[in-house]
């Protein structure tokens, strides 16, 4: 089985550039206090890093 990572959304989108949101919406992380659990993989592990100020990452 494929390594995963859960991700919760703990700071707002709003007022950040639309790129952030976007990455956040392709995360499936739409709504403040989400958690998603998602592949580890370079790809996601990207689209981590660049919004790590709104999320929080739960290691397994």
């Amino acid at each position: 089985m494929a390594d995963k990572i859960k991700l919760t959304l703990t700071g707002s989108p709003i007022g950040h550039v639309q790129s952030q949101r976007q990455t956040l919406r392709g995360l499936g992380l739409t709504r403040m206090g989400k958690t998603v659990e998602v592949v580890r993989n370079p790809s996601t592990l990207g689209m981590v890093k660049k919004v790590a100020h709104l999320v929080r990452v739960h290691e397994e």
